[in-house]
């Protein structure tokens, strides 16, 4: 009788390294551009609420008021990633609220990358 290669605690514990790294892989950020965009009806809904409900802080131009200006020019550089975050989940300690119960973190994505552009006004 051949000795076996592997011993089976050695094979269970190679089977769970290479789900923990598929599972690493998988949770990797969609680029913006493969995520699925609002249909047309949410579309209005998310460009109503930047215009009044983050308009009422940023200013309804987007220049910047009670909270910071959301230009392109005034995105220019900083992450998405970042800028999502700040959208779903606030800023604590400014007037800055979360608005993940209203919004998906696609749309989220969707906003910042039209803001990112300087869609018009």
């Amino acid at each position: 009788m051949t000795k076996p290669l592997y011993s089976r605690g050695s094979l269970i514990g190679l089977m769970l390294m290479l789900l923990a790294c598929a599972l690493l892989f998988a949770s990797e950020a969609v680029p913006a551009s493969h995520l699925p965009k609002p249909d047309a009806a949410r579309r209005q809904v998310l460009l109503h609420l930047l215009r009044e409900d983050c308009g009422a802080c940023h200013g309804l131009t987007r220049q910047g008021g009670l909270g910071s200006p959301l230009t392109a020019a005034a995105l220019a550089g900083k992450p998405a990633d970042s800028l999502v975050a700040t959208i779903l989940d606030g800023r604590p300690g400014t007037a800055m609220p979360p608005w993940r119960p209203f919004i998906s973190e696609q749309e989220a994505r969707w906003l910042v990358e039209l803001l990112q552009q300087d869609l018009p006004r």
